[in-house]
């Protein structure tokens, strides 16, 4: 199973202070970050991609080619990459040139995101938001897996004889999830290609992801890609530790109520009790992480939101020590009675091995 941390990059007034980090600031922050995850020894680094303030991750390639160059381990990826407002050919080169300069340690999520006004700023229509998922993947799907391709599509001008270049380290694509926290066509979707779906489910209570990620399951198993327990999940977490439960109540309280997503609505204690949400100590994060498992069933890939709203790079750096020293247990413990059927998260690895199987059996 994968551990890792995600950032959504925004750039936040941190509300004990009243200091706002400039966007350099906060863009080194977020390689601080991804490079003390490798340090203490997590799994995955996922940034997303937004286009407005106060967000600054417009590019997530750039920066996970950067960390690329400075990691050794780390497997890079995002959450989310735009498939609907992204043309579908730049994602491919993009994220083809950004697994061979790290070696393969990158996969990608696939999402609509959460800004409604992304769409007409790259010429979409967002009540096209569906279908542009639908179709743009299609393409971006055949584009890693066939040399030459002709389409014709509904939302971007026909490829004709086209080559995506480069093409796929080992001629193997990075692996994809799709991401959603409401939409039961993207779990089809991931379902219908034998991707991975994330549920990044940090808004919502437990019950709309359950059925999520169970459509997901069934549907995975309906288009025989292998039983429902063989089908790839990840899930989203936030937490906030310190030693002692109340010390970290008390010092992330301020961040929770000024948040640009959620603050100034729920209290930190409905939200913490209906969501993923821990704030507490290192033994309250894992007992709470543990139980996803008895929500969603074995699953691939936990990520954890650790530097939102304003928090300071100093302090987001003590939460992955934390990490650092919680995930060893968390590992132990979701491995143990862990059936043998649950497979691995994906990685270059893996994929290359299962391809290379595939062409045996072939010949």
């Amino acid at each position: 199973m994968q551990f890792g941390v995600f950032t959504v990059g925004d750039v936040t007034p941190d509300p004990t202070t009243g200091r706002t980090p400039t966007e350099a600031e906060r863009i080194k922050a977020m390689v601080a970050i991804a490079l003390k995850a490798e340090e203490v020894g997590l799994d995955v680094f996922a940034t997303g991609e937004h286009h407005n303030p106060p967000f600054v991750p417009s590019s997530p390639t750039t920066m996970l080619g950067y960390i690329a160059a400075r990691t050794e381990r780390l497997v890079l990826s995002t959450a989310t990459t735009l498939i609907t407002t992204n043309d579908p050919v730049k994602i491919a080169e993009d994220f083809a040139m950004l697994q061979h300069l790290a070696d393969g340690r990158v996969d990608l999520m696939m999402g609509r995101g959460n800004t409604g006004p992304v769409y007409p700023w790259f010429g979409k229509d967002i009540r096209d938001g569906i279908d542009l998922a639908i179709e743009n993947y299609h393409l971006l799907h055949r584009l890693w897996r066939e040399d030459v391709v002709d389409w014709e599509g509904r939302h971007r001008t026909p490829l004709q004889s086209f080559t995506s270049t480069p093409r796929p380290l080992d001629g193997v694509p990075p692996f994809v999830w799709h991401g959603s926290i409401r939409s039961p066509e993207i779990a089809e979707q991931a379902a219908y290609y034998g991707d991975g779906f994330f549920a990044n489910n940090i808004f919502w209570p437990k019950e709309h992801f359950i059925r999520l990620i169970n459509l997901y399951r069934e549907r995975y198993e309906h288009y025989g890609h292998g039983s429902a327990g063989q089908a790839v999940v990840g899930l989203g977490g936030q937490v906030f530790m310190r030693r002692n439960s109340q010390d970290a109540v008390r010092e992330f309280r301020p961040y929770f109520d000024n948040a640009p997503v959620y603050g100034h609505g729920p209290s930190l204690e409905d939200f913490t009790s209906q969501t993923p949400l821990t704030v507490g100590s290192p033994q309250e994060v894992v007992e709470k992480t543990l139980s996803f498992r008895q929500h969603f069933g074995d699953y691939q890939r936990q990520l954890f939101l650790v530097d939102h709203a304003g928090l300071p790079l100093k302090t987001v750096l003590e939460q992955l020590d934390l990490l650092g020293e919680i995930v060893p247990v968390l590992r132990r413990e979701f491995a143990a009675g862990r059936p043998a059927e649950v497979p691995d998260a994906p990685t270059h690895a893996s994929l290359r091995q299962a391809a290379a199987q595939r062409k045996a059996e072939v010949r």
